[in-house]
């Protein structure tokens, strides 16, 4: 993997927040959580949109394959609601203990 996780998922909030309007932000959780490279793995995050459907996962799907081709990486996305996300307890338990949150445009929530 050529990009840092912190490059890619600047690239990706880039590329929906020009898509979507009610694109809220991206949480990092899972292996890359340290930021380095690892092999075989998928980048996990959650999206968060103020609409999530079969329209919009149908947006999102070849736009996620382009940025995988693109930066040779591997994406494993949950696109959801806030209220879709709160009801998947056990992710959402997972990634409000250990995932980091970045805003619209791509930035950690924790840098300033």
């Amino acid at each position: 993997m050529s990009k840092t996780v912190d490059e890619v998922i600047m690239i990706l909030a880039k590329t929906f927040r020009k898509r979507f309007e009610d694109f809220k932000g991206i949480y990092l959780f899972g292996t890359f959580l340290d930021g380095k490279p690892h092999d075989g793995e998928d980048i996990e995050l959650v999206a968060l949109f103020d609409i999530e459907d079969q329209s919009k996962r149908e947006e999102i799907w070849p736009l996620i394959g382009k940025i995988e081709t693109d930066l040779d990486v591997c994406i494993d996305l949950y696109p959801y609601t806030e209220q879709q996300f709160k009801e998947d307890e056990e992710l959402y338990e997972e990634v409000m203990k250990n995932g980091v949150f970045y805003n619209i445009a791509g930035f950690r929530a924790d840098k300033k």
